[in-house]
């Protein structure tokens, strides 16, 4: 009897390239957040909603871009990203989890979507905050994520979709850090761009930051300063917090308008596309 293949580790995912990995995800040898995979290429949020919700939809992001920033779209039925990753990619089996919401409840949260698919539905993919990590990283920032958590901080209204904004935070080791920090995010639209908010959790209306209630301790490690690592969420001396909004935002928008059918990835468990993160920088 044949051995039961290995699984795969975070630091051999890391090297393979972004369709190596779809390739793992579409055959479930890889079910848990993907980071960490493919070191410097896109990953984006997604969300997946009917063509007569499209425009709306498009509309709100347009209005909110630090939190949903829109890098690429397909066109109704259309299961590849064409913009973004070659014809073999398909966004019915290529993400490692999604969610499946109607009406606005959540009813089924599946490693694939193929049941589910429809020729009415568009896909938006949106930029995610790991895409400016790893440019941190890069820069010798030293830094820790936290978690994402639901703010206060209201965003523009369009058509049937309004809200509040979605934040990720970030705790860096000093003040250098942070003027890094914000120079390099405010080149990368697709992370998000820079930060919303310096400071305490309170001023933001989040009220519990050692229990994030959209994503727990984000899983993106500090590769060149571990040190920063699992030291949790309380501050240090000389350390600054710092908040980015979050891809999430449009699925709670969703949900808070009874979209009748709507698909996204799990948080955390992301599309990796064929471009690298400073494709999109702005300077």
């Amino acid at each position: 009897m044949a051995k039961p293949k290995a699984k795969l580790t975070e630091d051999e995912v890391g090297k393979l390239s972004p369709a190596e990995m779809r390739a793992v995800i579409r055959r479930k040898e890889w079910t848990e957040p993907d980071e960490m995979a493919c070191l410097g290429y896109w990953k984006a949020n997604m969300a997946i909603v009917p063509k007569d919700w499209a425009y709306e939809f498009l509309l709100y992001a347009q209005r909110n871009p630090q939190p949903c920033w829109v890098g690429a779209a397909t066109d109704p039925g259309d299961p590849c990203p064409r913009q973004i990753a070659s014809k073999d990619a398909d966004i019915r089996t290529d993400l490692p989890r999604y969610r499946v919401f109607k009406d606005g409840k959540l009813v089924d949260e599946p490693t694939d979507i193929i049941k589910y698919w429809r020729d009415d539905l568009v896909a938006f993919f949106i930029g995610a905050f790991p895409n400016t990590a790893w440019l941190f990283q890069g820069a010798n920032v030293r830094y820790r994520l936290l978690g994402a958590y639901t703010s206060t901080i209201p965003l523009v209204p369009a058509g049937r979709f309004h809200g509040n904004m979605a934040v990720s935070a970030s705790i860096f080791k000093t003040t250098l850090d942070v003027v890094r920090a914000v120079q390099i995010s405010s080149r990368y639209p697709d992370g998000h761009g820079a930060p919303v908010h310096i400071g305490g959790p309170e001023t933001i209306g989040v009220k519990d930051l050692h229990h994030a209630d959209i994503i727990p301790l984000l899983p993106v490690k500090n590769l060149q300063h571990p040190e920063m690592a699992n030291k949790g969420y309380d501050l240090e001396p000389g350390e600054v917090m710092m908040w980015w909004g979050c891809g999430v935002t449009p699925q709670l928008a969703a949900i808070a308008a009874r979209v009748p059918f709507m698909i996204t990835h799990w948080p955390a468990h992301l599309f990796i596309s064929d471009k690298r993160c400073e494709e999109w920088s702005i300077l």
